[in-house]
């Protein structure tokens, strides 16, 4: 895995003069502007739109799961502003990483991808179509499609014979991870699947939903207190007994996103149950003094890789969604967003740099527990953490999520996805007449053998 300084130059930080994003929190058009300006520096990072570069990809060290979370916070970006400046290269990558068979997994990628790369993409489709976001062409596969895609393919990859369910970190067996199962590939199956059942009323996807929301607790990677836990090996006879207890942001949020879908579709007691722990338990383990964090790595002597620097800001966004589809919810999580919010603008006071090419005094540090003391961590998950945190007070004063019922005007296709099978050259089936050949063959090469022996034998005896 790619790792990026931690610290920018430090005569950087005493050379150039910093002031943090200044924001009236109780103006809207004071947040879109601050928004608007933490965008600009996360685009800055963006080089798919460049000449001879691969529209949707970002340059390294930053993975391809990341560009699909980056489209996904600029969908809501623009359906919380109505700022539309980065909506053409929204639609551009999106279209560009759909893949030959229209499910997010295109050949540029697709022989290292896990199921949670492919979810970040097909959860950027879900929020575009629930966001009303600009239709592709009809010729084009369309977002609610994409989305039914990968969802088909997860259904596939469900593999009962160990742990009792559950999908594979990794699709293919070649893949560091194949043999992990965890809560993010899991919870990005149960997002999209709560949020396809929100948006088409089609409750074979809550089926599915609910599933996948019980295996997790079977094995306990939801405990009893509502904590999501990382995950567990399933190799041998390890059978997800083992657990990583490892609690991350994102796991977090996935679920309580999901079962807030799941709510608000449903109104059930069972699911305002789930989503209200969830709440619960993401407000003890992830704020410290009203303000987010990532205990299991911010503060550790190896600190957050590039990955996990990423996050933080998909709890802000999905908590601010929380409280719109569960209103219940709302009281919890209001006040530690705004909270979070003005750490996380406080925060982005940083240089330009190499690395940093907006402007200067708006690059964000990653540890919001440092408030204005810019700690000059910078990166793409840096900034859209703080994109994602600044613009949360936003959602609810921005249009709920639509369904197709109310707006959502995306067109579906409920048998789409394809075989993982065909995406990549696999290993023929070894046949009856394959092990016949085989058999004769191995014969002829060990008489062949020993007659070479036997004349060398005989030569020596001469």
């Amino acid at each position: 895995m790619h790792s990026i300084p931690i610290l920018a130059g430090v005569s950087s930080l005493f050379l150039n003069s910093v002031t943090a994003i200044d924001v009236d929190w109780t103006s809207d058009s004071s947040i879109k502007s601050a928004a608007s300006t933490i965008a600009y520096g996360l685009v800055k990072y963006y080089t798919g739109n460049n000449t001879g570069d691969v529209a949707g990809n970002l340059p390294d060290p930053y993975y391809w799961w990341e560009a699909g979370a980056m489209f996904g916070t600029l969908i809501d970006y623009w359906g919380f502003t109505g700022d539309t400046t980065y909506n053409d290269i929204t639609l551009q990558a999106l279209q560009h990483q759909v893949g030959d068979d229209a499910d997010f997994m295109p050949s540029n990628q697709t022989k290292s991808e896990g199921n949670d790369d492919q979810g970040f993409w097909a959860m950027a489709a879900m929020t575009a179509a629930e966001a009303n976001f600009t239709n592709p062409e009809p010729s084009q596969p369309q977002w609610l499609a994409l989305v039914q895609a990968v969802y088909n393919e997860y259904v596939k990859r469900w593999e009962p014979d160990t742990c009792g369910g559950g999908m594979r970190w990794q699709i293919y067996t070649f893949n560091n991870g194949y043999n992990y199962k965890n809560s993010v590939s899991n919870g990005c199956f149960f997002n999209i699947a709560a949020r396809l059942n929100r948006f088409t009323a089609n409750d074979s996807y809550g089926d599915w939903a609910n599933k996948i929301y019980e295996w997790e607790e079977s094995v306990g990677f939801i405990n009893k207190n509502f904590n999501v836990l990382d995950g567990a090996g399933n190799a041998g006879n390890e059978n997800c007994t083992q657990i990583n207890a490892a609690q991350f942001t994102y796991n977090a949020g996935l679920f309580m996103y999901g079962s807030a879908a799941m709510y608000n579709y449903t109104s059930s007691d069972l699911w305002k149950t789930r989503v209200e722990g969830l709440v619960k338990s993401a407000a003890s383990i992830f704020f410290q003094d009203g303000v987010m964090w990532e205990p299991s790595c911010e503060k550790t002597a190896a600190k957050c890789d590039v990955d996990q620097q990423s996050f933080k800001g998909h709890l802000s966004r999905w908590m601010a969604l929380t409280a719109v589809l569960a209103p219940s919810t709302y009281d919890t999580i209001k006040p530690l967003l705004q909270s979070t919010a003005e750490a996380a603008a406080k925060q982005c006071s940083g240089p330009a740099s190499s690395d940093y090419k907006g402007p200067t005094g708006t690059a964000c540090g990653f540890s919001w527990l440092q408030q204005s003391t810019f700690d000059g961590i910078t990166g793409v998950g840096e900034q859209m953490n703080a994109l994602q945190a600044v613009m949360a007070p936003l959602a609810s004063t921005a249009p709920a999520p639509f369904t197709s019922d109310n707006g959502g005007s995306s067109k579906g296709n409920p048998n789409a996805g394809a075989n993982d099978n065909t995406k990549i050259d696999q290993p023929r089936a070894i046949t009856a007449g394959d092990r016949a050949g085989a058999g004769i063959l191995t014969t002829l090469v060990l008489a062949g053998l020993i007659g070479g022996m036997y004349f060398v034998w005989a030569g020596e005896k001469l």
